[in-house]
């Protein structure tokens, strides 16, 4: 089976994401708020990025479910 995405493609996507995510950690650290305000922003950083992994792979999964369907759909009527 062919791979969707070069080995290139994958580095360069993990790594603007590993880049974007410290970016917004080393922003929390350097803000002049107290504790409390940091750890609200760092929690709704890592609650954001993990909805959107589990969006992204819901999006995904309904997408393969419904090309599934209509390939099982197409077959059934030839028979």
């Amino acid at each position: 089976m062919k791979k969707r995405n070069t080995v290139a493609f994958t580095f360069l996507a993990w790594t603007a994401f590993i880049t974007a995510l410290l970016a917004m950690f080393i922003g929390i650290y350097t803000l002049d708020a107290s504790l409390p305000v940091k750890g609200y922003y760092a929690v709704g950083t890592l609650y954001l990025t993990m909805s959107a992994f589990v969006l992204q792979k819901t999006i995904r999964d309904n997408e393969e479910d419904t090309a599934h369907e209509r390939k099982y759909d197409k077959a059934e009527e030839e028979l």
